[in-house]
C-alpha cells in the first residue's frame, strides 16, 4: 500500500514552463472518491475517444459471419485478435443524415461531418456552414471542467476550413469530425511535437517558450524541469505508486525522444490534393509513425487525466493518400471507387488492415496501463470507424464500427452484435454519453439508447 494518503487527483509536477499531471495512484483514492462522490463519479473516470478513417472499407472482408461471442475475426480485423475480449464489432448501425436527402453529391464531406454529429450538413462552401454539435463536445461541455483540457482534437492531415472541397461542400466538413457548435468546427492539431508541448506546458507563453529554447539548446528533457517536485513526491509514496509514476514518466520520456527525431508535421497536407492524384508523403513522417505518436499522446492525456474526451482523424474525408507501406501506390479515394474489380478490392483490404493495425496499437497501449484494479482501457470507450460503408456505393447504412473498452464496467465486450437495419448510430452516442455521466435525452437522430452493450 502507499504511504501517502489524500493526494489530490489534481497534483502536478511543476517547473519552468512545465506542468505534468500524474497517473491515477493508490494514494489518490480517498481524495478522489470524496471529491467525485457528490457528482456520482468513480475514482477512475470513464474516457471516450473517437477514431475516424475515410472512404469506407471492403465490406466483404470486414464483418464476422457469426454474431455473439463465438465469432471469428475476418482478415482485415485480425490485428485485433489479441484484443478480441476487449472489443465489440457493431454491425447494422446507420447515419441517415450522411445520405444526400435531396442535397446531391458530396458524400465524403457528409461522411465526416455526420460521423460524430448525426446531423445533416447544410450544403455550402461559403460562410453559412452548419451541421450540429458532435458527441465528443456534448461530453466535453459537461465533463470539461474536471480536467485541464475539456477535449483534445488530433489528426494526421492538415487542411483548410474554407473553400469548396467536395461538390459544393465546405472544406470544414471534410476536415473535421469535432464540432463545438452547429457552426464551429474544432480545428485539429496535426503536429505531434506541438501537441506534446501543449499538453505538458503550464500555459504561460513566455515560460513555455523559454522551456523549449533551453531544451533545444542544452538537449534537456521536459522532465529535467520537474525533478525537484518529482523527488519530493516520491518521498511520500509507497513502492507501488512510485512504480506507477516511474512508468508514466518513462513513457513520456520515450515519446519525447521519438518526437525529437521526427520532422514537424505542422504543414502536412495543407493543400487539398486533386481527387485523381494520390497524396504523396514526400518528406513528411511516415503515416504509421504519425498515427502512433498521436495515439501515444492520447494515452498519456487519459493516463494523466488531462482530458476525458479526444478525437483522431487518420485522414480527411475523401483522402487520396497512397499506402506504399502495404504495397498500395494508388490513391485511397480512387481505389474506393472499385467498381467491383477484385484488384481494387484487394488493395482496399490491405489498407483496411493497415488502419486496423494502428488502432490495435492504440488499444494495446491503453490496455498496458494499470489503473486501479484494472487497466486504462477498462475505463475507456474507443470508437473506430468510417462515416461511409462502401466507398463505391457511398452508402451510410451498416457502417464499419468497432467499440473497444469496458466503459468503467458498463460494457461487456468480446462480441459481434448485429442490429436491425436502419438502427441510428446516434443511439450508440446516447449510450456512450450516459456511461461518462454526461447523459442526454436524445442526440442527433437517435430513437433511444443502444441495446445489447451489456449481456
Amino acid at each position: 500500500m502507499s504511504k501517502a494518503r489524500g493526494i489530490s487527483r489534481r497534483t502536478v509536477l511543476r517547473g519552468l514552463g512545465t506542468s505534468l499531471a500524474l497517473p491515477f495512484l493508490e494514494a489518490m483514492t480517498p481524495a478522489v472518491a470524496a471529491a467525485e462522490s457528490v457528482a456520482g463519479g468513480s475514482a477512475a473516470p470513464v474516457r471516450m475517444a473517437f477514431c475516424f478513417v475515410p472512404n469506407g472499407v471492403n465490406l466483404k472482408n470486414w464483418g464476422p459471419e457469426r454474431s455473439g461471442s463465438d465469432y471469428e475475426l475476418p482478415w482485415s480485423l485480425q490485428p485485433l485478435s489479441a484484443l478480441r475480449d476487449d472489443l465489440l464489432v457493431l454491425t447494422g448501425l446507420t447515419h441517415d443524415k450522411g445520405r444526400a436527402n435531396g442535397d446531391g453529391a458530396g458524400d465524403h464531406a457528409r461522411s465526416a461531418s455526420v460521423f460524430l454529429t448525426g446531423a445533416q450538413p447544410v450544403k455550402t462552401h461559403g460562410s453559412g456552414i452548419r451541421v450540429g454539435m458532435s458527441v465528443d463536445q456534448a461530453a466535453a461541455r459537461q465533463l470539461g471542467g474536471l480536467t485541464k483540457f475539456s477535449s483534445l482534437e488530433f489528426g494526421c492531415d492538415g487542411g483548410r476550413n474554407s473553400g469548396n472541397c467536395d461538390s459544393g461542400y465546405s472544406c470544414a466538413y471534410s476536415n473535421n469530425i469535432s464540432w463545438a457548435s452547429e457552426t464551429s468546427p474544432n480545428s485539429k492539431e496535426v503536429d505531434p511535437r506541438r501537441a506534446f508541448d501543449r499538453l505538458f506546458g503550464n500555459g504561460k507563453e513566455r515560460e513555455v517558450a523559454e522551456n523549449q529554447a533551453r531544451r533545444l539548446r542544452r538537449r534537456l528533457s521536459i522532465l529535467d524541469f520537474v525533478l525537484d517536485d518529482a523527488r519530493r513526491l516520491n518521498a511520500r509514496l509507497g513502492s507501488r505508486d512510485r512504480g506507477k509514476v516511474d512508468e508514466y514518466l518513462t513513457g513520456m520520456r520515450d515519446l519525447e525522444k521519438r518526437l525529437s527525431r521526427v520532422q514537424s508535421a505542422s504543414s502536412a497536407s495543407e493543400v487539398e490534393e486533386p481527387a485523381g492524384r494520390p497524396e504523396t508523403p514526400g518528406r513528411r513522417m511516415a503515416f504509421k509513425q504519425h498515427v502512433n505518436l498521436m495515439t501515444d499522446l492520447m494515452v498519456l492525456a487519459f493516463q494523466g487525466d488531462l482530458t476525458r474526451v479526444s478525437t483522431l482523424m487518420f485522414a480527411r474525408a475523401g483522402s487520396n493518400r497512397s499506402y506504399r507501406e502495404v504495397s498500395v501506390p494508388d490513391g485511397h479515394h480512387g481505389l474506393s471507387h472499385h467498381q467491383g474489380r477484385e484488384s481494387n478490392l484487394e488493395k482496399i483490404r490491405r489498407i483496411d488492415r493497415f488502419h486496423v493495425e494502428q488502432f490495435a496499437y492504440f488499444i494495446e497501449k491503453l490496455k498496458g496501463v494499470k489503473e486501479g484494479d484494472g487497466t486504462l482501457l477498462d475505463n475507456c470507450m474507443v470508437l473506430y470507424g468510417s462515416g461511409i460503408s462502401d466507398g463505391n456505393r457511398h452508402n451510410n447504412e451498416n457502417l464499419p464500427l468497432l467499440l473497444a473498452g469496458r466503459g468503467g464496467g458498463s460494457i461487456d465486450p468480446g462480441r459481434h452484435i448485429i442490429y436491425e437495419r436502419e438502427t441510428p448510430a446516434c443511439n450508440l452516442f446516447v449510450s456512450m454519453l450516459e456511461r461518462t455521466g454526461a447523459s442526454v435525452d436524445s442526440f442527433g437522430d437517435s430513437t433511444g439508447d443502444l441495446r445489447y452493450l451489456t449481456t
